[in-house]
């Protein structure tokens, strides 16, 4: 039984429920899930918790997501990217300096409140904000509040004075649910002209990023080669302080007893036989089990 982090670097056209379909027939495994889904034009890092790992899904979807993308500036579309139908052109006279795109960018770092594209997943009352679109329906879309950690300007921007366009790359790090498009999208009513997001690929999410993924076809080619290639359970708390356990402490934590630690840590990563088998958080004098993984081998 695998147990783990495999991180597959998305292609264009696939969801991510695709992926985990495609994994499951090729590895014969029934127990694995995504963390965090990708858009099908949205390439990149997408990690699929596998065993025991599909334990950490919730932990997995609270940490920071990374993206590189490109936008124009000259045209909106209903969906923030260019599958949507034009909303609004507006010429471009001339360009926006990388010092007037940056500045306008940093304006959306902290905490904002966004509302998601009318083409997303996001439901209302039981259905997809994209069926409602579909279906031509207004819809009253929910608000939420996001944390942009990190929205920022990459090359110079490209300006077609022909068609009075200005492309534009960018890098951006946020908490989950963000929506980038919107971002963009949100960028261009800031300086007053209609933008649309071209390109997004996401480098990093869950703590795992590009230099660990793998493409899905690698592994429906060669799928012996799958546990080489999965990350390890442990790898996730990295950052966590380990403690590796005495025989009776093990005996204790397996059966989700609270026990005494000589840290002040938070939360600590309990290992034995080299392997975390759980994770137990302070409660005082006492740790209690936070989440337990005894079958982390």
């Amino acid at each position: 039984m695998l147990n783990g982090i495999l991180v597959i670097d998305k292609d264009k056209g696939m969801t991510s429920a695709d992926v985990v379909y495609h994994l499951r027939k090729a590895l014969h495994i029934k127990k694995m899930g995504h963390a965090g889904t990708l858009d099908p034009e949205v390439t990149g890092v997408l990690p699929i918790a596998i065993g025991q790992a599909t334990k950490l899904i919730e932990m997995m979807h609270k940490r920071p997501k990374e993206y590189q993308g490109s936008g124009l500036l000259g045209y909106a579309t209903d969906s923030y990217d260019t599958s949507g139908t034009i909303l609004r052109e507006q010429k471009l006279n001339q360009p926006f300096s990388a010092q007037e795109i940056q500045a306008s960018m940093s304006t959306f770092k902290g905490k904002i409140e966004q509302v998601p594209p009318i083409y997303s997943a996001v439901k209302v009352n039981g259905k997809h904000l994209y069926e409602y679109a579909r279906e031509g329906i207004s819809v009253e879309r929910p608000k939420r509040v996001v944390d942009i950690y990190a929205y920022d300007l990459v090359n110079e921007p490209q300006f077609d004075p022909e068609n009075g366009q200005e492309r534009f790359d960018f890098k951006i790090k946020c908490s989950k649910g963000t929506y980038v498009r919107s971002l963009v999208n949100d960028l261009g009513e800031k300086i007053n002209v209609p933008a649309v997001m071209t390109y997004l690929r996401r480098t990093a999410s869950s703590g795992f990023d590009l230099s660990q993924a793998v493409k899905l076809n690698e592994i429906e080619e060669h799928p012996e080669e799958a546990e080489k290639l999965i990350q390890p359970i442990d790898a996730f708390f990295k950052d966590y302080e380990t403690i590796d356990l005495s025989e009776g402490k093990w005996l204790k934590v397996k059966n989700g007893a609270w026990i005494s630690l000589e840290t002040d840590a938070k939360k600590v990563a309990l290992r034995y036989n080299k392997k975390v088998k759980a994770i137990y958080e302070n409660k005082g004098k006492l740790y209690c089990p936070s989440l337990m993984l005894l079958q982390n081998e």
